[in-house]
């Protein structure tokens, strides 16, 4: 390779500045500001290095620095919104620095002009950011220019500018620079470089949110991040009491547990094999026999979820009141405490076969591991329901199902993935298999077991997570990421709950009379 070719390769390195780049620095800045009051002094970069180290970034190439970013941590309750950058820099010598503060205040980000287009400025906010997660503070603040502006300040407001600019009608050096990095403008502030002419004096106050920012960090009880999911895949075979089912859902429960399982999953009248207690009666009258059996199997599911420190949805149950018979899924929490979750939507068949009558409800539940929604079945084939849970802030959406054949499974299955796609959460399925020859109305399974997750780059390529084998009895343990979650809803390649256009519509959910 010729020693000219090599000159021109670029070696570039991001790191933290030190006082040695000052001559670079000084060269950059006195390029790009000389109308505004030109470079730092030696002593200023100095006092900056001194306050906050880490918060000084530069890119070098082959040695040499070609762009750099400076910051400060402050408490911004101290400066508020109507602050000039004077202020917020200490003229520059950055005593207003707090290493016990709640931002990252962006002062300078400036790029060598021969460096224009290699997205240089991108990398450092990259840089910025990353800074701003792993200390934990609230967000990024910063005072930007708007140098476009001089070329319309007599036909508009700045704020007028600025919304053309957010529309990309108009395009500003800065502003849309920063725009296209994810931060969002908080107000239009006078005053603030009283120098920058091209801005005829105004900037605009951005912020960027730190998702993961946690106000009270805990040394225990954190919320979860990475939670494991333990889906059962249940054989329907016989049991002669109560005993017996318990004994084969204790075994369950202790193998997912033994893998550290947050959750539990059971599905849909996982306990119907009681029914052919009952195979002399009517069906209806069946049914609501079998529901006697509930208030006890809960209780010692609950024992359960104490004992092998595990949340238990209990797949779902007959619950019958005298007057009405539903279908009921019950979150049995390691903590002890209990909630239960009614179908909703009714199938033709459970209405005519058994008389049973859709709940009048739904909610999120909280839970040690993240917040959670529970949909019986058919109910996950209605998307109100699951958007209604989205808006809830629902994380992972447990279902809970039984299907006779593939094509009843398929319903459930595509829009199971459906929900997980749409709502941004992760969505686990299981469902039961075999058969139960005396058994009416329950006599054929088929399931396969699932975990789906979003469809984006953080995600598996296929939006599944884990799958279990076609009607075998089995297990599926897997973890997912809570976090993902979130970067997914603020910084996806599609953002579907943020995006909706609730200007033309929204799902309400109408009171019982």
């Amino acid at each position: 390779m010729s020693k000219h070719k090599e000159e021109l390769e670029h070696r570039l390195k991001l790191r933290n500045i030190k006082l040695s780049d000052y001559d670079d620095i000084r060269e950059i800045m006195v390029s790009i500001y000389r109308d505004q009051g030109g470079a730092w002094t030696k002593q200023e970069l100095k006092n900056q290095l001194k306050a906050f180290p880490e918060g000084q970034i530069c890119i070098e190439d082959n040695g040499k620095v070609v762009a750099a970013a400076l910051s400060l941590i402050v408490d911004y309750s101290k400066f508020g919104d109507n602050h000039t950058y004077d202020q917020i820099t200490g003229y520059g010598k950055f005593d207003t620095h707090d290493d016990e503060g709640d931002t990252l205040y962006g002062t300078d980000v400036f790029v060598h002009k021969d460096y224009r287009g290699m997205r240089l400025g991108r990398r450092l906010y990259d840089a910025r950011k990353e800074l701003c997660e792993n200390l934990n503070l609230r967000s990024i603040i910063a005072g930007g220019r708007i140098p476009g502006y001089s070329k319309f300040y007599d036909q508009m407001t700045p704020r007028k500018y600025i919304d053309l600019v957010k529309s990309k009608e108009i395009f500003d050096p800065v502003l849309s620079f920063q725009l296209a990095n994810e931060f969002h403008v908080r107000k239009v502030i006078t005053k603030y470089l009283p120098e920058d002419t091209d801005s005829r004096a105004y900037a605009t106050l951005l912020e960027w949110i730190n998702i993961y920012y946690e106000k009270d960090e805990k040394l225990i009880g954190n919320k979860k991040s990475i939670v494991r999911l333990g889906l059962v895949q249940w054989k329907m075979r016989r049991f002669n009491s109560v005993d017996d089912l318990m004994q084969q859902v204790e075994f369950f429960v202790d193998t997912v547990s033994g893998y550290k399982s947050d959750f539990c999953l059971l599905p849909e009248f996982f306990n119907a094999p009681l029914l052919a207690e009952f195979n002399d009666m009517d069906a209806s009258e069946a049914i609501r026999n079998l529901a006697d059996y509930t208030d006890e199997i809960i209780t010692r599911m609950s024992d359960l979820a104490l004992s092998y420190n595990v949340n238990i949805i209990a797949g779902s149950m007959p619950e019958y009141d005298g007057k009405k018979l539903r279908n009921v899924s019950y979150l049995c929490r390691r903590d002890g405490t209990t909630d239960k979750q009614y179908k909703l939507h009714i199938t033709p068949d459970e209405a005519s076969y058994w008389g049973l009558q859709g709940g009048n409800g739904i909610r999120v539940f909280d839970t040690d591991a993240g917040k959670i929604g529970i949909l019986i079945c058919y109910d996950v084939e209605f998307p109100e329901l699951g958007r209604i849970l989205a808006e809830q802030e629902m994380d992972i959406l447990f279902v809970p199902f039984w299907t006779d054949t593939k094509n009843a499974f398929l319903r459930v299955n595509i829009c199971a993935k459906a929900r997980a796609i749409e709502n941004e959460c992760y969505v686990a399925i299981t469902g039961s298999v075999g058969n139960l020859p005396r058994v009416e109305n329950m006599d054929i399974q088929f399931s396969q077991s699932a975990i789906y997750s979003p469809s984006d780059f953080s995600f598996p390529h296929d939006a599944t997570v884990a799958q279990a084998s076609e009607n075998a009895e089995t297990t599926i343990v897997a973890d997912v990421d809570l976090d993902l979650l979130t970067k997914q809803r603020k910084a996806g390649s599609v953002r579907n709950l943020e995006q909706r256009r609730l200007d033309l519509y929204s799902i309400h959910w109408k009171k019982k009379k």
